[in-house]
């Protein structure tokens, strides 16, 4: 079933607005392997979009997992805005101050969590009980914990895969899904 919603997700985005795929990797703006965010398009030096400033956590707390497992998570931007759930690549990375700055804080409630075993949770680069499903269960339970209905989930990387596995598990709970830096 994941094998074919992901071919049907990458069939979408390949027909969207009846480009093909050489016509979206020429597409003013976007990012060529630059390794940094921002810079110029691939045709024409049409400068792209900044990230939003850096912002301060208003609440960070620890999440009790279970397996002798704390998740670090923190929230950022408007209390009341949009739910959006940060999930970061790696395994083993983390979340960044960087992190935050994807998202306009005067519309988003930024939630970031550091996973089992990475970035501020302990025990660090613990495997014990840090599968795929430890992780997506993580995930639901701080989404109950903070009283989100739905979330728009956001996963760069190994973030994306387990935001995919996420939505797929819990589709009522995804308000929307964005994937960057495929990892599959």
């Amino acid at each position: 079933m994941l094998k074919q919603f992901v071919s049907l997700f990458i069939g979408t985005l390949i027909m969207a607005n009846n480009h093909s795929l050489d016509a979206l990797s020429t597409t003013p703006g976007t990012l060529i392997g630059t390794g940094k965010l921002g810079g110029l398009g691939r045709s024409g030096a049409q400068p792209l979009r900044k990230l939003y400033p850096p912002i301060e956590p208003y609440a960070t707390g620890i999440l009790e997992v279970g397996s002798g497992h704390s998740v670090y998570y923190e929230e950022c931007g408007n209390p009341n805005g949009k739910p959006v759930i940060f999930i970061h690549g790696g395994p083993g990375g983390g979340c960044t101050e960087g992190n935050r700055c994807f998202f306009d804080p005067k519309l988003y409630r930024i939630i970031l969590m550091d996973q089992r075993g990475s970035g501020r949770s302990k025990p660090t680069a613990s495997l014990v009980d840090n599968t795929t499903w430890d992780l997506v269960r993580d995930l639901e339970t701080l989404r109950e914990k903070l009283g989100i209905e739905q979330w728009m989930c956001f996963g760069g990387s190994w973030g994306s895969t387990l935001a995919l596995v996420y939505a797929i598990e819990h589709p009522a709970r995804v308000s929307e899904l964005v994937m960057r830096g495929i990892f599959l």
